[in-house]
């Protein structure tokens, strides 16, 4: 496997691409976008995540980038503090428990990593049809090409997914979440959760010494029914009555453009990902809800697994990846879904700690 094309050059794929590129494999891009893009106002990190950063060579400007904490905090919605638990390490003493980080200022760090590697990128193309067991390509501009490996990285509504067979598709979860990039607040050094008042979550993540991301999250509302320009006054309107750091960064919506609104949405392709020489990772076979921020760490782990099988020329790699990480993932996913249910339910009996113990204890093993 000497040639191969990746389809999509968001997280999974980038970093995929370094991994492969740097071993001596000849790899191509093909991003449907015009340019390095990322959407969605911040990213948290968990430790696993940042471990995989590490291995890539890119702790150090993710750090530089970032904003690392070790505490999650609780809070009451009038913003009285009620807990401060120390988070679990999953990616080792030595990184933090969490960074959030600017979504684009990591989409920016890979694509770069990416072009050093000598990976070949073509921004404004993707693949229309293909024969997944020759592993030949049809492109958008009518070119074609041959390769060894074909990967579907093109995310949670992957067209390569489609293009293979595999029929499984997202299911929403029944909440929506409001995002908002903003100046940090002033205390904001971690991450704080509100459970209750107008909705299931309010929360916020230090980004940087300037910039932190704030949501609340609600039931989910038909996509489209609040007109771009009032965006900002309905967040504002979800804000009220959430007291501490919340009162400074409900007076600071006042910019619909900076503000988003999309559904919490599942994906798990439970058989195999593989389709003669193409095969799927990232959010083309698997994508959970934001509830315990494992999105881009299982993204990392995939790229991280699929390039050792690759280079250590392990016997049927495509059938060995499937096989390694259907157990993780499917764990991630369901704990994840598990919390947005027992939210939805107002589930009082609902064991949150020993479900994010448990999670934690899978994480902190190397994927």
């Amino acid at each position: 496997m000497q040639k191969i094309l990746i389809v999509g050059g968001g997280v999974a794929g980038s970093a995929l691409a370094i991994h492969l590129a740097r071993a001596g494999r000849e790899v191509e891009i093909v991003e449907i976008s015009a340019e390095v893009s990322a959407l969605g106002s911040g990213i948290t990190l968990q430790g696993n995540a940042l471990r995989e950063l590490h291995a890539l060579g890119l702790w150090d400007e993710v750090r530089a980038r970032g904003f690392g904490f070790d505490v999650l905090g609780l809070r009451a919605p009038d913003g009285t503090v009620l807990a401060e638990i120390p988070d679990a390490r999953t990616g080792g003493p030595d990184l933090p428990a969490t960074l959030g980080m600017n979504r684009p200022d990591l989409a920016a760090i890979l694509h770069a990593a990416v072009a050093a590697a000598g990976v070949a990128v073509r921004f404004g193309r993707t693949v229309v049809s293909l024969d997944p067991e020759a592993g030949t390509v049809v492109f958008d501009d009518g070119a074609a090409g041959a390769y060894d490996l074909i990967v579907g990285a093109d995310g949670i509504r992957s067209r390569m997914r489609e293009l293979i067979g595999i029929t499984t598709a997202p299911e929403p979860i029944g909440m929506g979440i409001w995002r908002v990039h903003t100046a940090r607040a002033a205390g904001v050094d971690r991450t704080d959760l509100i459970y209750g008042g107008s909705c299931y979550i309010a929360g916020y993540c230090p980004t940087s010494d300037t910039e932190m991301y704030a949501y609340l999250v609600e039931d989910a509302r038909p996509k489209g029914s609040v007109e771009p320009g009032a965006m900002a006054a309905e967040m504002r309107g979800l804000a009220e009555g959430y007291g501490g750091p919340w009162t400074e960064i409900r007076a600071g919506l006042t910019d619909a453009s900076r503000i988003n609104y999309t559904w919490f949405e599942s994906l798990l392709v439970e058989g195999p990902w593989h389709r003669g020489k193409v095969v799927l990772i990232g959010d083309a076979a698997h994508a959970c809800p934001p509830t315990i921020a494992q999105g881009a760490a299982m993204c990392l782990e995939d790229a991280s697994v699929l390039a050792e099988l690759l280079l250590a020329g392990a016997p049927d790699p495509l059938t060995a990846f499937h096989a390694r990480r259907l157990p993780r993932v499917k764990a991630v996913v369901e704990a994840s879904v598990q919390l947005c249910r027992w939210q939805l339910a107002h589930d009082r009996a609902a064991d949150v700690p020993g479900l994010m113990g448990r999670v934690s204890a899978l994480l902190t093993e190397l994927p």
